[in-house]
């Protein structure tokens, strides 16, 4: 964690009490490093959706047979806020979130135990390329670069969002960029939000405008006390990570609204053997009613798809 400086306002020290609630993943990021912080930032709905889900025949059946056979899968993780995937109990105890739900019922559905290992965001992609993961979950969002080189199964719709301290009015609902002209923004390394504000910085010079600035923390938490202490103006995060904090009343941060919807899905290496049983296993927890249960618990049912798709084309 930032270290706090003298004299920090009390409002100040309650939002840094909640950095958990805010590392930044969708489309976006997570950062184990975080995660630690504060583990005990949100308690995890109780009730499980997943316990009732089982193996279904006819979905395992394709997968590869070295794959059944081994009955394991390796899964790299992000783990970062609520309500995707965090430690309400503590780096040292299980995660939960809805990536976490999610990800334990295809497995089920496909009768595998998974392996999962935490990783930093902006490391599980290319670990997928190098065999070290089999599949990766942290949010992220489908878009077309990354659809050159990763293969995708999706599983919500999120995508992009901002948000400021409650008591900035000066910032109203997004739909342009150029709206942030003159401010500083930050955000994670490595997402969907980094690369947008990056390929979109000239837009406030061509309107005769002073540009945004973009700070980028690898450490997701940093971002919000960035915010607190007001050395950045605006956070570009995921849709569902920034409401979900804003909810959270010592937080202090105002919701923006939704600016780019991305599908979010799981990650694997191109041409992956695995995406057909996922997308089956996706399907079949939307059918029985499994999936709409697991979002509800986590309040994402706003995110909820009709069915998964294989590698979708970027939303425009």
């Amino acid at each position: 964690m930032t270290h706090r400086p003298p004299r920090t306002p009390l409002r100040a020290i309650a939002a840094l009490a909640l950095l958990p609630l805010l590392t930044l993943t969708a489309c976006g990021s997570g950062d184990t490093g975080s995660a630690a912080v504060g583990a005990q930032g949100s308690p995890a709905p109780t009730d499980d959706p997943v316990a009732a889900v089982r193996e279904v025949d006819s979905v395992a059946a394709l997968l590869p047979a070295g794959v059944r056979e081994a009955g394991t899968l390796k899964i790299g993780s992000s783990i970062g806020f609520p309500p995707g995937a965090y430690y309400p109990n503590g780096a040292d105890k299980a995660p939960a979130g809805q990536d976490i739900d999610l990800a334990d019922a295809v497995a089920k559905v496909l009768g595998l135990k998974l392996e999962r290992q935490d990783a930093s965001f902006e490391t599980i992609l290319p670990a997928l390329g190098s065999g070290k993961y089999d599949v990766g979950t942290g949010n992220f969002g489908v878009t077309t670069e990354r659809l050159k080189t990763i293969d995708f199964v999706t599983y919500i719709n999120d995508g992009q969002g901002f948000a400021v301290k409650d008591d900035n009015d000066s910032v109203k609902k997004v739909t342009d960029l150029k709206q942030l002209c003159g401010l500083t923004i930050g955000t994670g390394a490595g997402t969907t939000f980094e690369a947008t504000l990056t390929a979109q910085k000239d837009v406030c010079a061509k309107a005769g405008k002073k540009p945004y600035d973009v700070k980028v923390y690898s450490e997701n938490a940093a971002t919000l006390t960035a915010l607190q202490q007001g050395r950045i103006d605006v956070i570009m995060s995921t849709i569902n990570g920034l409401r979900y904090q804003a909810a959270q009343p010592a937080s202090h941060t105002r919701f923006l609204g939704e600016y780019h919807r991305l599908d979010v899905g799981f990650a694997f290496k191109k041409g992956s053997p695995l995406t057909k049983a996922f997308r089956a296993a996706v399907d079949h927890l939307i059918e029985d009613g499994t999936y709409r249960r697991i979002l509800a618990k986590w309040g994402t049912t706003a995110s909820a798809i009709d069915a998964s798709r294989i590698n979708p084309p970027e939303h425009a």
